[in-house]
């Protein structure tokens, strides 16, 4: 009898929970996928996890992991096949590169792209200002991106995987100014990173394949 597998809710077009499911699959460690609707989030997720966001890794022993970066860590614990974790450690490049991204990129890239939302929050600066204050992060990894084909080595690793997710939600909200940017290294680096063999699978609704 084959034993249960852990289970991954997770929304296809989450930036979180598109590093979680790459990360899933190059471990090659075997999940089951449930799509979830973010109107109608299944009750099995939110009683493992009430704060109600994707991505959640359920076990059969009942263990839950809520948060993508710990699930990324737990699959490439498990078997890190590419050595994504090489750089992963305290007061590394990595660790500083994630945290500014899930931090004020991600504040920024929110307000950016969802101003109506909001609007009402007391945030005295503009769609614009956001776009702004995002590019100057982006500018930073077009420069690092100058030397080297990825941002802390010259192949990818988890900064790689856990930030262009976030720029490529960046991109898509206005894709013509995006491509009249001077951002050369930056968008040829996105472009490698979607057109990659793992992301096409990882985007996928069926992405989980029960992997062998």
């Amino acid at each position: 009898m084959t034993p249960p597998l852990p289970r991954l809710y997770s929304f296809r077009r989450c930036p979180y929970a598109m590093r979680a499911r790459m990360a899933l699959l190059v471990s090659g460690v075997s999940f089951s996928l449930t799509e979830v609707s973010l109107k109608a989030k299944p009750p099995a997720m939110l009683a493992a996890s009430p704060k109600g966001t994707v991505p959640v890794l359920i076990f059969p022993g009942g263990q839950v992991l809520d948060e993508s970066l710990d699930i990324m860590r737990w699959a490439l614990g498990q078997n890190d096949p590419e050595n994504w974790l090489v750089d992963d450690r305290e007061g590394s490049e990595t660790h500083a590169l994630i945290a500014r991204n899930d931090g004020p990129f991600k504040h920024h890239l929110d307000r950016y792209k969802y101003a109506t939302r909001y609007s009402d929050d007391g945030d005295a600066m503009s769609a614009a200002a956001h776009r702004a204050a995002a590019m100057e992060i982006l500018v930073d990894l077009d420069t690092r991106l100058a030397g080297r084909l990825n941002l802390v080595a010259e192949r990818p690793t988890l900064a790689d995987i856990a930030l262009f997710p976030f720029v490529r939600q960046f991109a898509r909200h206005d894709p013509d100014w995006w491509a009249s940017q001077p951002f050369a290294h930056l968008q040829q680096w996105l472009e490698r990173h979607l057109s990659s063999p793992l992301f096409q699978i990882a985007i996928r609704k069926d992405a989980s394949v029960d992997a062998p």
